[in-house]
C-alpha cells in the first residue's frame, strides 16, 4: 500500500502527521516528503510522526523522516515518533537513529513531551 499522510495541526507551530502504508522508495514517498517540507516551511517546526499505520520502512522512508527532523531542528523545533513497532522500530534501532529521534509509546506521550496538552 502506498504511503498517505494525514496532517492535524494542533497549533501554529505544532502538528501530528499520521502515516498510513509503507514508507518505501517511490513517487508517493516523494510526494509525502514534499508535503512535509511545505509544512515545515510554513512554520510548523514541532512534529509528531505517528507510524502506527506503517508496516514497513526502508532507507528511503527513514531518509524522509531524518530530513524532516533536520529541517525542524534548524527552525528550533522538535520531532517525536510514536507508534513504531515491529520491523519499523527495528529499522530505527538497527540504524541507531533512535539515539536522536525520540520514540514514544503512543501519540499522547509524544504530544505531552512537546508541551501540548
Amino acid at each position: 500500500m502506498a504511503v498517505q499522510l494525514a496532517i492535524e495541526e494542533l497549533s501554529a507551530d505544532t502538528a501530528v502527521v499520521t502515516f498510513e502504508g509503507s514508507l518505501n522508495l517511490g513517487t508517493t514517498l516523494q510526494a509525502a516528503d514534499h508535503q512535509l517540507q511545505a509544512l515545515i516551511a510554513k512554520g510548523v517546526s514541532n512534529l509528531v510522526f505517528d507510524l502506527s499505520g506503517v508496516p514497513y520502512c526502508d532507507s528511503a522512508g527513514l531518509g524522509v523522516i531524518v530530513h524532516s527532523y533536520g529541517l525542524a531542528e534548524q527552525k528550533g523545533g522538535k520531532v517525536r515518533i510514536c507508534g513504531a513497532t515491529g520491523r519499523v522500530a527495528g529499522v530505527f534501532k538497527m540504524t541507531r537513529t533512535d539515539t536522536f529521534l525520540t520514540i514514544d509509546a503512543d501519540r499522547a506521550a509524544s504530544i505531552a513531551a512537546l508541551g501540548i496538552v
